[in-house]
């Protein structure tokens, strides 16, 4: 008898490459971990610096992601925000060699590469040795759209943006994107940093070498900007999002004292009675402009729960009796937990879909970058919040007395305004758990990647 030919088992292992920042790993690793529980033979590794693997590594996770380092090859996250320039350009001339030279040493060959977007080296890596990339993109898509587009600025004379003379002026020429004015773009960053800038348009006109685009969003929250771009590209895109930690919100918090501390303040207090306020982990207000949101919350006499890096002893004696102050939290099961009816939120695009998956209505308080665009995405396209500048991109205090006002009318949850709010961000929650649902569009663009990479289509 001939002897029968016994394929080799070739393992499903996908390396995973964030960009080196909490706002990208974090849901760099949420898709890792859906992935990893749809298909448990799949193999993942993570791939971060030993910096970051300090910061990671007691995160629970499942036992087939599994974290690898490179050295420190780029400026350390603490004060990132004062070196950006030479922390982007680190960024994409460092990582590349060490990452490459770290896969050559896995033990099961790489059959797929997931990518941050801004990681353009990942594709000379991918295309070096004939491995797919998807690309995962972790802002909106909206955002993705104006940076795709960013010639029109240029052809239709708007481009360097000007927030002082021509804040006011409407564009309406950009894919997907609904009508929007100079003010509520990054207009600032575009002109500050031309070298970033440079950077991230390159980042964005080079994701045609990928095989695939992952959005961490979900498709029925910007169903234009995806039909847009679905029309450019002709490889799979697939909204795959919200790309947060819903499924770990059924597990119970492996407490310490602080989570107890925190969750038994929250369940001591009235229904949605408590404001939830984070800045962001990047960049943070001006000395002035926090002493007058800390007074402005406190004269509101509205609970508040305040997440604050820094001086959170200051903080504790300046917020009084109404308010808890933390220097981290859980924040999606702070944001899920009933006692709380609104967010204050610097409108980074996580906490966006965060807010969304919660229900909660937004207090926008966009600080930089993308989060000026998704605070007017907030306000005027979905209108499920207020601001609290009235003029975005614009260097203004806004006073305490304003802020006491905005924050007793946002939470006021039995006006006419405030109903009709809160009915809004209901529609929106149902839509983006409808996503994630059995069948939903996330779910079934997930199970679609996942038959892509397993299969090696390319």
């Amino acid at each position: 008898m001939g002897t029968v030919e016994v394929e080799p088992i070739t393992v499903c292992h996908m390396v995973a490459l964030p960009y080196p920042g909490r706002g990208h790993i974090n849901p760099m690793m949420n898709l890792c971990k859906l992935l990893s529980s749809k298909n448990p033979q799949l193999l993942i590794t993570f791939v971060v610096t030993k910096e970051w693997h300090g910061l990671i590594e007691l995160d629970p996770k499942p036992d087939n992601i599994q974290l690898a380092t490179i050295p420190n090859v780029i400026p350390s996250e603490h004060g990132r925000a004062n070196h950006f320039a030479a922390f982007v350009e680190a960024m994409w001339t460092k990582m590349e060699a060490p990452v490459e030279q770290l896969m050559d040493g896995l033990e099961q060959p790489v059959t797929a590469i997931v990518a941050d977007t801004f990681l353009v080296w990942a594709l000379r890596i991918g295309n070096r040795r004939n491995i797919p990339v998807a690309s995962l993109w972790t802002q909106s898509p909206m955002m993705f759209s104006l940076l795709h587009h960013f010639e029109l600025f240029k052809e239709n004379g708007h481009f360097p943006l000007d927030v002082s003379e021509h804040g006011d002026k409407i564009i309406e020429y950009i894919p997907g994107v609904s009508t929007t004015c100079i003010a509520d773009l990054p207009a600032k960053f575009f002109v500050d940093d031309p070298k970033a800038l440079q950077k991230l348009l390159e980042a964005v006109s080079q994701v045609v070498e990928a095989q695939y685009l992952l959005f961490s969003s979900v498709y029925e929250l910007d169903p234009q900007a995806f039909e847009a771009l679905k029309a450019k590209f002709a490889f799979p895109i697939y909204p795959i999002g919200p790309s947060i930690p819903h499924f770990e919100l059924s597990k119970t918090l492996t407490t310490n004292q602080n989570d107890i501390d925190y969750l038994h303040w929250l369940d001591s207090q009235p229904k949605k009675s408590v404001m939830y306020i984070s800045m962001g982990s990047f960049l943070s207000v001006s000395k002035s402009q926090m002493d007058e949101i800390v007074a402005g919350v406190k004269s509101s006499g509205v609970r508040a729960f305040w997440v604050a890096r820094g001086d959170t002893c200051e903080l504790r004696d300046c917020v009084g009796d109404l308010g808890f102050v933390v220097p981290w939290c859980d924040q999606l099961r702070v944001l899920c937990h009933d006692s709380i009816g609104g967010f204050w939120s610097h409108c980074g695009w996580n906490s966006t879909l965060e807010a969304v998956y919660a229900g909660l209505p937004i207090l926008t308080f966009p600080i930089i970058w993308d989060q000026i665009p998704n605070g007017k995405q907030i306000v005027e396209d979905w209108r499920i919040g207020y601001r609290v500048k009235k003029k975005a991109g614009v260097e203004l205090v806004v006073s305490s007395e304003e802020i006491a006002d905005l924050v007793k009318k946002f939470m006021d949850v039995e006006s006419e305004e405030g109903k009709d709010l809160r009915e809004r961000v209901k529609q929106l929650q149902e839509v983006c758990r409808g996503a994630i649902a059995n069948g939903g569009s996330s779910d079934t663009n997930l199970d679609a990647f996942l038959k892509d990479i397993s299969q090696g289509h390319n």
